[in-house]
């Protein structure tokens, strides 16, 4: 028998208050914001963050995606050296903090990719077809999203190899029968199926992300909460700003939530056809 999963704090036939509460505050405040010069200009400041963030955010997660499916297929692989490397990956990975790992590739990640970078290329430097890379031309954003590409890569990685191994072993066995190669079997089989299980927690992956990328502020990369620091530490004004701030994120989350679980219930229905 299967159960079907539903957000915390909600029965069958609930019908969504907390959604009518939300979208009632959410217009309150923006009436605020339309009304208020000084809600307005921290708006505008803020907002101008939003692009950087959309992008730090997709780049990011569509990145730790691919290497997810990497690690994860890796991880399944008939070799145990890969296998065990997989694993290793995964386990370090996730035991460190995003943070920590977002200061690590910044500072110690970045320069060796430029030292490395130097190195390959020494001949083509020394004849003067190119010129040596220094530390500054990485720029801050590409570090922040190479952070969290490895950080994310190694949760997902773990998402796709629950949802492939979901996947009934007679049907693969039935595939091998039918003569079809490991990819097809990957391709025309197991992935069709394994997807339905896997996109509920790739997509609060994905929601997760959003709010993480808030981190990047911490480098100075001019996203959404950079922008709010900015604005509040040269007016003082805290608690309109980081108001605003989490106003955004939180229309962004929410509504991506809700999206993403329209998504996930077609998906569903589809599949019962």
């Amino acid at each position: 028998m299967a159960f079907q999963t539903l957000p915390q704090g909600e029965q069958k036939g609930d019908r969504p208050w907390w959604l009518v509460a939300f979208v009632m505050l959410a217009v309150t405040l923006g009436i605020v914001i339309f009304v208020s010069d000084l809600y307005a200009q921290v708006f505008n400041t803020v907002v101008t963050g939003l692009g950087v963030t959309v992008f730090v955010t997709l780049i990011g997660f569509l990145l730790a995606t691919a290497l997810g499916l990497l690690i994860a297929l890796l991880g399944m692989s008939d070799s145990t050296f890969l296998r065990q490397m997989a694993r290793f990956y995964v386990e370090v990975v996730r035991g460190i903090p995003i943070l920590v790992l977002l200061f690590y590739i910044a500072f110690v990640g970045a320069p060796a990719i430029v030292a490395l970078y130097n190195l390959v290329t020494a001949p083509l430097i020394s004849i003067g077809l190119t010129d040596p890379m220094v530390v500054r031309d990485f720029s801050l954003m590409w570090r922040a999203i190479i952070a969290l590409m490895i950080g994310y890569s190694a949760f997902i990685a773990e998402i796709f190899r629950a949802g492939i191994q979901s996947i009934d072993k007679g049907q693969i066995e039935a595939a091998k029968a039918l003569g079809l190669s490991r990819s097809q079997r990957f391709r025309l089989v197991v992935f069709p199926q394994a997807i339905r299980v896997i996109f509920p927690p790739l997509s609060n992956d994905f929601v997760a992300m959003v709010k993480d990328s808030s981190l990047v502020s911490v480098l100075g990369v001019a996203d959404i909460t950079q922008m709010g620091k900015v604005y509040a530490s040269g007016s003082f004004r805290f608690f309109e700003t980081y108001s605003i701030v989490a106003y955004v994120y939180l229309v962004l989350t929410i509504g991506l939530s809700i999206l993403l679980r329209g998504f996930e219930k077609r998906m569903r229905a589809r599949t019962r056809e």
